[in-house]
């Protein structure tokens, strides 16, 4: 599932992450340029001194250092600064060198003087470590400022999506029915207001389409249901006529049986139009059903031989909608009833799986996967057998508006058992 963030979480980032960034920039070019000072003020001072130094000692030679035979120079501690220098600082070239002596960082200056060198100590720690207290200072203050411009820009990022915060709870309130349309007027904020134009503008023809699809369903329940009526009832007037033949009361039962299967399709397509018949749920016994759902198909069932077994408790219930379910199990016992020539067609209930296993000729492994089709026919049309490759994808659409799982399982030549997860009442 992919994760999303608020609109005002993702200002506030951005305006933090800037700020911070820029207050880090600021602070490393801070420090790089004080340590370049530094360095700038430490060369200065040595090289006046040594400037000095250089002098006096050519003016007096008597204050000359004693030579270090060692080093082959002079040495001169200033700051009464006593440390012993490495041997390696004989190969050092005049100038101002920083060397490590016993875990120390001192400065060497490097001078010749006659016939030999003057190696000069400074020792400048002291200065050093409190002018990396003051960067510290300066890092730790930035790092107290980021927070500060965090807190800040998430406070400024609700003024600035305030008003998208707003048309969202307008929406909201617009889909529980509080409004037929988004005021645009309490928006001062330029792309927000086009934003609820167009919003009303699609919301607008929405609502317009899904009138002309209330009206439409309407008329086609009354139009389609009223010849069917027509039809029953002519069936069973003409049934209990006692001049008709076996084989004209064939022919009657099977438009009879045709015209309750009209019934059901348009019961299913109008149910599955109708969005708010999803939330029309109750308890329903489901042996009860399933023996409605029957009722239609006894005729078929005694003239095949085939024998419909209910091993389900009367007494359990679940809870769904009885349309759709009726729906659901016309289909699903049709299909049954239609590829079944002998045997049984049984149902049974068991871990909140309602099962319908039939003995008919099965279906095809490489036509499982499609039988949910719209439109697909996993076995040739056969006499007494034709059907319109739509039923089991109503019944799919039935399943996933009310979150019924559903599985089919077949083998060619002894029979399906369809699988349809409906949890019990407790």
């Amino acid at each position: 599932m992919q994760t999303r963030r608020s609109l005002r979480l993702k200002v506030a980032l951005v305006f933090s992450a800037l700020t911070i960034l820029l207050l880090v920039a600021q602070a490393l070019g801070v420090k790089a340029l004080a340590e370049a000072q530094e360095e700038r003020l430490i060369a200065a001072l040595i090289a006046d001194d040594m400037t000095g130094l250089l002098q006096t000692w050519r003016s007096y030679p008597t204050l000359v250092p004693p030579l270090d035979a060692r080093l082959g120079g002079h040495v001169s501690a200033g700051d009464r600064v006593s440390v012993p220098l490495p041997a390696s600082v004989r190969d050092l070239r005049d100038g101002t060198h920083e060397i490590i002596v016993d875990g120390r960082e001192i400065h060497v200056a490097v001078a010749p003087f006659g016939d030999a060198r003057i190696y000069r100590i400074y020792d400048f720690s002291t200065y050093e470590q409190r002018f990396r207290q003051v960067i510290d200072a300066l890092m730790i203050g930035t790092g107290v400022f980021a927070l500060v411009a965090f807190w800040l820009a998430f406070g400024l990022s609700g003024l600035l999506v305030r008003q998208v915060a707003g048309l969202a709870r307008q929406v909201k309130e617009l889909r529980l029915g509080g409004s037929s349309a988004l005021d645009a007027g309490r928006y001062d904020e330029v792309e927000v207001v086009e934003l609820v134009d167009a919003f009303n503008d699609y919301h607008g023809r929405m609502a317009q389409m899904i009138e002309r699809e209330k009206e439409f369903t309407g008329n086609v329940s009354h139009e389609l249901r009223t010849p069917l009526t027509a039809i029953k009832t002519s069936c069973e007037l003409l049934d209990e006529d006692e001049a008709l033949g076996a084989k004209s009361r064939a022919r009657l039962r099977q438009i009879d049986r045709a015209a309750n299967n009209m019934i059901d399709l348009v019961n299913a397509l109008l149910l599955l139009a109708r969005e708010e018949s999803s939330a029309d749920v109750g308890p329903v016994r489901i042996a009860s059903a399933i023996e409605d759902a029957l009722d239609p198909f006894a005729v078929a069932l005694k003239d095949k031989g085939v024998e419909a077994r209910i091993d389900i408790d009367s007494r359990l219930r679940i809870e769904a909608n009885r349309p759709a379910l009726a729906i659901v199990l016309s289909n699903l016992i049709g299909n049954a009833v239609r590829y079944t020539d002998s045997g049984h067609v049984r149902f049974t209930y068991a871990d909140g799986w309602l099962q319908i296993e039939d003995t008919g000729c099965g279906i095809p492994p490489d036509a499982l996967p499609r039988v949910f089709e719209r439109l697909y026919q996993a076995n040739p049309p056969e006499p007494g057998r034709h059907g319109f490759g739509i039923g089991l994808s109503i019944v799919r659409k039935i399943c996933d508006r009310y979150h019924w799982s559903i599985r089919l399982d077949s083998e060619p030549g002894k029979g399906t058992r369809v699988c349809l997860r409906l949890p019990p009442l407790d």
